[in-house]
């Protein structure tokens, strides 16, 4: 595979490369490119979490990228997540977790037999060079810097907050070096904490990762005032993401089919509106990168069906009224539950299916 071949398989699915000069340059010295990429453990899996994070592993797979998955328990554990019981954390991070990240990856075509998986708690064990890197970075971390990250975490700095969670920013910064990872990947939610890594990098590791972001898809709900300000788009974007507090405004991996539809029938879809649209926006993102096309079956009162073989099409006949919000939302999750059987047949059965039914009891608490 040639260099631009190569840059261009690795970014296929990208929203932002810090930075991209960066990433070319490792390719054409041939420099061995790792990747990785961490989850907390904080319950079920979404489309966001598992599908469109491993479209970008698919491909960095086929550019002969090695890569790594980072079940960060300890991250899990700060951050306060189920329930802050550090030993239920790890035993949802290597079983349900671990197992819907394989299945996610299958969706997409990713081999999950080539993936290797870090458990957080196993990496920190009787590491001493770890725990010095963490020290060498939080030494070139300010207080105030540290604060302006917590958002990683989804916190903000305010009275009452524990000391612990400012250990979070610098923890993420030190696993990619300890993991020797020259890829860091994430959602473009995590831009503060790679531009963090890359400002401590040269100083406290001898070297910084390329940092690459995937787009965050939009959870299925209207947002709070309507019509939205474009000039604030991007934060506005971020607010909304798919989230799994949310869990009627976004789809899980092992969603039944009936659920599927149900929540994208309810779906925030102006007709006409483009910008800010959940339903295309899964279609861009999710729909096209997979299957490459989208099918939409209509009455024929309402006109011949239609295959649109690339979204700008499909975005263009949306925008001139050409093609309905319901037409779109019933292509849409027919689409989905094709993509996701493979989800929904591993955990329909045996231990996979115990333990979704487990952390299902767990979240219910």
């Amino acid at each position: 595979m040639v260099n631009e071949e190569k840059f261009k398989l690795i970014t296929q699915n990208l929203e932002e490369i810090l930075t991209p000069e960066d990433l070319r340059s490792l390719i054409e010295k041939k420099t061995p490119l790792k990747h990785y990429i961490g989850y907390e453990i904080s319950g079920k899996i979404h489309l966001g979490t598992g599908i469109v994070t491993s479209l970008v592993v698919k491909n960095l797979q086929k550019a002969g990228v090695e890569c790594t998955i980072f079940l960060a328990d300890w991250h899990t554990w700060l951050n306060h997540k189920l329930g802050g019981d550090k030993e239920v954390i790890g035993k949802v991070a290597v079983g349900y977790f671990k197992e819907g990240l394989k299945a996610s990856l299958k969706c997409v075509g990713a081999n999950s037999d080539k993936i290797k998986f870090v458990l957080g708690s196993e990496l920190y064990h009787n590491n001493d060079k770890h725990w010095e890197t963490f020290v060498r970075v939080c030494k070139e971390l300010s207080l105030a810097r540290v604060q302006k990250s917590l958002s990683i975490a989804g916190r903000e700095m305010k009275e009452g907050i524990d000391f612990a969670i400012l250990l979070y920013p610098p923890l993420q910064v030190t696993d990619i070096f300890t993991l020797g990872v020259n890829l860091a990947h994430g959602g473009t939610d995590q831009r503060k904490a790679h531009v963090l890594m890359r400002e401590v990098g040269e100083k406290a590791a001898g070297y910084k990762a390329v940092a690459l972001h995937n787009h965050l898809i939009l959870g299925l709900g209207k947002p709070p005032v309507w019509p939205i300000d474009k000039e604030n788009l991007r934060e506005i974007w971020t607010s909304l993401k798919m989230s799994k507090s949310k869990p009627e405004t976004c789809v899980f991996i092992h969603d039944s089919p009936e659920s599927i539809k149900a929540k994208i029938a309810k779906a925030f879809c102006p007709p006409k509106e483009i910008d800010f649209n959940p339903v295309l926006d899964w279609a861009k993102h999710i729909i096209f990168p997979i299957r490459g096309k989208l099918e939409v079956k209509r009455e024929s009162k309402y006109g011949n069906d239609l295959s649109y073989q690339d979204f700008a099409s499909l975005e263009k006949d949306y925008q001139e009224d050409k093609l309905f919000a319901q037409d779109l939302k019933n292509a849409v999750a027919e689409s989905l539950i094709d993509i996701l059987k493979p989800a929904r047949d591993h955990f329909g059965k045996g231990k996979p299916k115990e333990m979704l039914e487990n952390l299902e009891k767990l979240l219910s608490v």
